[in-house]
C-alpha cells in the first residue's frame, strides 16, 4: 500500500472503523468461523466440530458478533428439536478473497518474521 493510500484510509475518523473491523475480524475465530461457513450452511454443531478448539461459548459469542455486523445469517426453523444453522451473508463473502490474501500473505513471510523477531529478541 502506498503511503498516500494508506494516509486516505485513516483520515476523517482517525482510524476507528478501520480499527473496529479488524478487531472483530481480526480475533481468534472470526476468520475462521468464516472461513469455515464459505459456501456452506451449518449447524452449530457441525461448525463447532469444523473449528477445533474453539468453546460452545465462545463460538455462540463469535457468532452473534458476526451476525450483529452483518456476516453471518442465522436461520431458526420451528422443529423439534430446534434446528438453526447459520451461512455468510453477502457481505460475509466479500471477506473470503482478503481472509485468503492475508492467509496466503501469513504463510508466504512468517518464517521471516519468526527470523526477525528471534533477531529482535536476541539483540
Amino acid at each position: 500500500m502506498s503511503k498516500n493510500r494508506g494516509s486516505c484510509l485513516i483520515r476523517g475518523d482517525g482510524g476507528r472503523t478501520i480499527r473496529g473491523l479488524l478487531d472483530r475480524i481480526g480475533d481468534r475465530w472470526s476468520l475462521l468461523v468464516v472461513a469455515t461457513l464459505d459456501g456452506e450452511r451449518l449447524r452449530f454443531g457441525e461448525l463447532q466440530h469444523r473449528v477445533p478448539g474453539i468453546s460452545q461459548r465462545m463460538l455462540t459469542r463469535t457468532l452473534r458478533n458476526l451476525e450483529r455486523d452483518g456476516l453471518v445469517r442465522r436461520t431458526s426453523y420451528p422443529e423439534v428439536p430446534p434446528r438453526v444453522e447459520y451461512e455468510l451473508t453477502a457481505r460475509g463473502r466479500t471477506l473470503i478473497g482478503p481472509a485468503v490474501a492475508l492467509a496466503e500473505w501469513a504463510v508466504d513471510h512468517g518464517p521471516a518474521v519468526e527470523v526477525s523477531r528471534a533477531e529482535y529478541d536476541g539483540a
